[in-house]
């Protein structure tokens, strides 16, 4: 497979009922670098109003965040991201990746605390905390005496077979266990569930927000903001796998259809938007995704 090359654009808006003061964001809407994976050619991220401060920085897991800071009243808030990014296929490889027990062991036997460490990512995190309902349908699941590789596609699969996507059935606050309960959810919470599922079988796993490449019904015209922003799971499959992402919401490995974002331990590392705010009222979100290959 070629590589592919994508213009996206993402639009997220915030009006307030009343005017809000003193708001500070953190921001990740800019598509990462990955080596051999992903490239981004060009990138710039608007902001409207304009902040009285902003800042740019790479956060522990190599995440482009931008701070900005208004110390004014404002109204309404608009971030927009413009970039054009290339994506490769994942190569193609053999299954080397050890069976659960060995993998236990390259994990006790490596020292790397860097970002990619496996070690980071295998115990409860603050949005995907351990869940015994979750944990024993991971081991009912899992094929015995298989590889990590193998377990990651048995589990995402089963997950994807057990679960419903539905548009609206939780929130961005939902815990997993509640939507694994429910057997509905959207790709946030079939990541949760996922990476809970994995890490209960000591296999580390994590969560990559980005965005996935929507096609129209045959004979439909491509509608602006018709992509969405979304989520899948990364798992670590022993030291001479690696890293490999899984797209349970769709029951298959990522390839040239995802752009990555942000990657981190759960949703609470990657959002797009995070911050503070003095406001009186409500406030009402909306967000416009387009990835567009470029021809």
């Amino acid at each position: 497979m070629t590589p592919m090359i994508y213009d996206l654009r993402v639009a997220i808006r915030y009006d307030y009922d009343a005017p809000s003061l003193n708001a500070r964001n953190l921001l990740r809407v800019m598509p990462m670098n990955r080596p051999g994976v992903q490239r981004r050619i060009t990138g710039a991220l608007s902001i409207e109003p304009g902040p009285d401060a902003r800042s740019e920085r790479q956060d522990f897991f190599g995440n482009a965040v931008t701070e900005v800071i208004f110390q004014r009243a404002v109204a309404a808030l608009e971030f927009t991201t413009v970039a054009r990014v290339e994506r490769r296929p994942p190569p193609e490889r053999l299954d080397l990746s050890p069976e659960l027990d060995r993998l236990r062991a390259e994990i006790s036997e490596g020292r790397d605390l860097t970002a990619s460490s496996p070690h980071h990512f295998l115990g409860a995190t603050p949005r995907a905390g351990h869940s015994a309902e979750i944990a024993a349908f991971a081991r009912d699941t899992a094929p015995a005496g298989g590889t990590a590789l193998e377990t990651v596609a048995t589990i995402g699969r089963a997950l994807h077979a057990e679960m419903r996507f539905e548009a609206g059935a939780t929130d961005v606050d939902t815990p997993p266990e509640e939507a694994f309960r429910a057997r509905r959810g959207v790709c946030q919470d079939f990541t949760h569930v996922m990476i809970v599922a994995l890490r209960a079988l000591g296999l580390p796993a994590g969560y990559a927000s980005g965005l996935i490449r929507t096609e129209p019904p045959p004979g439909q015209p491509r509608l602006e903001g018709a992509d969405a922003m979304h989520a899948w799971v990364r798992a670590w499959c022993g030291r001479e796998t690696g890293w490999v992402d899984y797209d349970p919401t769709n029951d298959l490995m990522v390839g040239t259809d995802h752009v990555s974002v942000a990657h981190g331990r759960d949703y609470a590392d990657v959002a797009p938007v995070k911050g503070a705010l003095r406001s009186s009222g409500a406030s009402h979100s909306n967000h416009a995704v387009d990835l567009v290959p470029v021809i």
